[in-house]
């Protein structure tokens, strides 16, 4: 039994519980807040004698999507941790600071995405899915309307991102090495290295718990942002909207499931250990993948390629580390050792300095 529900007395007790958690959860709410405005400050900051108008938006835009993932995270993550990381993954992600090659508008559309999914996500699960299910469609339907609002402007024609761009499924390998892809790609599409495993763990928890419509939603902003190349322009040009913003609902269901993925890896117990042991797997791979490319790439005539090498052993560095954190916390399950403590600090300090060093990558090279 929770701490916070110990009975200590004969009336009052649970209502004096519920108090005591709302508080800690507001106390909760205003430490991400300050972190992620501390944290867009630090990436920012170096550019902010540079920025026009508009720019202004884009700490503000990374701010509001992380938040927004932090909120929406909370429907199935009952740890700080997990929905942490759900913010930075989305507010301080390759795809959302992506976005910063184009209009700041679609930065603050991509925003917006997280919480137009929240009123689906808690009123569905108190009033049921035949409220929750259609409010699913308000993200796609505000994307829409965007877009022709956008273009209707009486005094200018607005298009946030171009109408014209067209993801392909080789842009996927962005979720490898997002890195190497920064300047290469339309869009951005991944979550730095070390949260794939998260990411793997949290669908495999989501599919186990038969939570279908998660996915299908995950399913959905895929085919809407890569239709355009698999059916051809007619297929999206009727819908006005540019593929790159379709990717937000997506880029929104990973951040969350890796959230998942990470509480799940602190409560793991022995009987998780084969998830833990897989996650590791997967990284090792990854590891050996990007290693192998970047030994290709050094290959290439005069170094013309040492750039991207660089970056591929950078990338398989960060998998390697990922990839001992999770076979010590393995090792930690397969011995039955339950000190959270201990999981948080190691799960967090490999995470952490992914995607610290990351976004200052992204960033810099975005505004460069």
């Amino acid at each position: 039994m929770s701490p916070g529900f110990v009975v200590r007395g004969p009336r009052g007790t649970r209502k004096e519980s519920a108090i005591r958690n709302r508080s800690s959860a507001i106390v909760w709410y205003v430490a991400a807040v300050g972190l992620y405005a501390v944290f867009a400050t630090y990436l920012y900051r170096p550019h902010f004698a540079g920025f026009a108008r508009w720019q202004w938006l884009l700490p503000i835009n990374a701010c509001i999507a992380g938040m927004g993932a932090y909120v929406l995270s909370r429907r199935w993550v009952m740890g700080f941790a997990g929905s942490f990381l759900a913010g930075l993954l989305y507010g301080f992600g390759p795809y959302l600071l992506g976005l910063g090659k184009f209009h700041p508008t679609a930065g603050l559309l991509a925003a917006t995405i997280p919480w137009l999914f929240v009123p689906a996500a808690f009123l569905g699960k108190k009033r049921g899915k035949w409220v929750g299910v259609p409010l699913l469609l308000l993200p796609f339907v505000v994307v829409v309307l965007f877009f022709y609002l956008s273009a209707a402007w009486p005094q200018h024609r607005l298009f946030a991102a171009p109408l014209q761009a067209e993801m392909r499924p080789a842009d996927l390998a962005g979720f490898v090495a997002p890195l190497v892809v920064v300047r290469r790609s339309t869009a951005l599409i991944g979550l730095y290295h070390v949260p794939v495993a998260a990411l793997v763990l949290g669908l495999a928890m989501m599919f186990k718990a038969r939570r279908h419509g998660f996915l299908v939603v995950l399913v959905a902003g895929m085919l809407l942002a890569f239709c355009k190349s698999l059916l051809g322009p007619p297929a999206v040009h009727w819908l006005g909207v540019s593929p790159i913003l379709w990717l937000s609902i997506p880029m929104t269901s990973c951040a969350v499931l890796s959230g998942i993925g990470l509480q799940g890896l602190i409560e793991a117990g022995h009987g998780d250990r084969k998830w833990i042991l897989a996650a590791a797997i997967v990284l090792g791979v990854l590891a050996v993948v990007t290693l192998l490319l970047a030994v290709k790439y050094f290959q290439f005539i005069f170094g013309l390629a040492d750039g991207y090498a660089r970056l591929f052993v950078e990338a398989g560095k960060r998998y390697l580390v990922g990839a001992v954190a999770m076979a010590i916390l393995y090792l930690m399950t397969r011995q039955n050792l339950r000190v959270h403590w201990l999981r948080w600090a190691l799960l967090c300090v490999a995470l952490g300095l992914d995607i610290f060093l990351g976004a200052r990558h992204v960033v810099d090279n975005i505004l460069r």
